[in-house]
């Protein structure tokens, strides 16, 4: 695997994390999970809101980090890879453990393990690219 590799599961990893987004969005998240609650809260008064500004706001870095840092591989690129590893392992393992202790479909549940799989593998990715610096 090469950077080139890297780069572009990054950018899959984004726009599959949109989807995710897409489907919290439809399940209304903000309403069913508390911790979503809270962070919508700091945001705006309205929950629905200030989740549409989280994510979008999510998705835009995301794109922007990758069109400028990780595409070009500038200083940096390895922060925003594990990063951004680190929050799709948490979507990817935390929305199936939600789904397990409220014993039904919670959104983000059925996006999430697709995250999961393509963490796992832009971390092998970067791990055979050798950009294991931070």
């Amino acid at each position: 695997m090469n950077k080139k590799k890297t780069s572009l599961l990054f950018l899959v990893l984004i726009v599959l994390q949109g989807f995710h987004s897409i489907e919290e969005y439809i399940g209304k998240l903000w309403e069913n999970f508390p911790p979503a609650t809270f962070l919508c809260g700091l945001v705006s008064e309205n929950l629905e809101t200030g989740f549409l500004i989280i994510n979008y706001g999510m998705f835009i870095f995301g794109i922007l980090a990758w069109f400028f840092i990780i595409r070009k591989d500038r200083i940096g690129s390895s922060f925003f890879l594990w990063f951004w590893i680190f929050i799709e392992i948490v979507n990817g393992i935390g929305h199936p453990l939600w789904s397990l202790i409220q014993k039904e479909y919670t959104p983000g549940v059925l996006t999430s393990p697709v995250l999961l799989i393509f963490s796992l593998a832009l971390i092998n990715s970067i791990i055979n690219s050798k950009i294991v610096r931070i």
